[in-house]
């Protein structure tokens, strides 16, 4: 049987890279999914791709960090599909503007405790009741390895991402036993954008010996999410998972 089988999952982000990934897996599995993308081509692209392969999604255009957009995109999914058992906040991202406290742009510091944590703050907010209602399930945020090892030179990425961990931790005490809420950690992770943003970079070949494993895919995130998602992880919550191919051992 499908891992994920009867199940509603709601992916924030899920146009491209990590978020594509996911979803295209979960719907393998099984799953129903919403595509909930402020880029609505590419929210369309995916789920035009998961219906090509044989599997039920909508896209569904959302930005995380308008609360109006993101309560839309819980009821559209719980109207289309009777209930939500699964919620993955992972839209998000760094910049090159980041930088450390010194010299970070405000702005930038703005924009990532916007987008990462408040983002992750209101899928939650309106995901969480909806998961409840339909029974219990589990929500799926996206921390970093920057929040469990110190990095230089992206405070405030580190700043929204640390909160992410934190949150997690406070909302599985709260939501227990009914919601589980865990979070992931990824290294950096070879999406289109990370793949442009280190394009004839020569600090790319010191990134890579740093991975114990090898440079991180998309699918390799998505896998993580997958278990945390299914029954498999019913036991488990308020932990963050590193998928960093060692990199914070190394």
């Amino acid at each position: 049987m499908a891992r994920l089988q009867g199940k509603v999952a709601v992916i924030t982000g899920a146009g491209t890279g990590i978020g594509r990934a996911a979803a295209r897996l979960f719907a393998q599995e099984g799953a129903r999914v919403v595509v909930a993308e402020i880029n609505a081509e590419a929210g369309d692209q995916t789920a035009h791709l998961i219906i090509q392969a044989g599997g039920d999604a909508i896209a569904v255009r959302t930005d995380v960090t308008e609360p109006d957009s993101i309560q839309s995109a819980i009821e559209t999914a719980v109207r289309r599909y009777g209930a939500l058992h699964i919620l993955h906040n992972n839209a998000g991202g760094s910049t090159p503007q980041d930088n450390d406290v010194t010299l970070a742009p405000l702005e930038e510091f703005w924009r990532a405790i916007k987008l990462d944590l408040y983002g992750t703050f209101l899928g939650c907010r309106f995901g969480v009741p909806a998961i409840r209602r339909s029974g219990g399930g589990s929500v799926i945020n996206m921390s970093s390895n920057v929040a469990l090892m110190g990095i230089p030179g992206r405070d405030c990425y580190t700043a929204a991402k640390g909160g992410i961990a934190a949150i997690t931790r406070s909302m599985a005490v709260e939501f227990a036993p009914d919601v589980r809420v865990n979070a992931i950690a990824p290294s950096a992770t070879m999406t289109e954008r990370v793949a442009k943003l280190v394009a004839g970079n020569a600090a790319l070949d010191k990134l890579a010996k740093s991975h114990l494993l090898g440079l991180i895919e998309p699918e390799d995130i998505a896998a993580m999410a997958l278990y945390l998602a299914s029954d498999e992880s019913r036991k488990v919550t308020g932990q963050v998972y590193p998928v960093d191919s060692g990199v914070i051992i190394s």
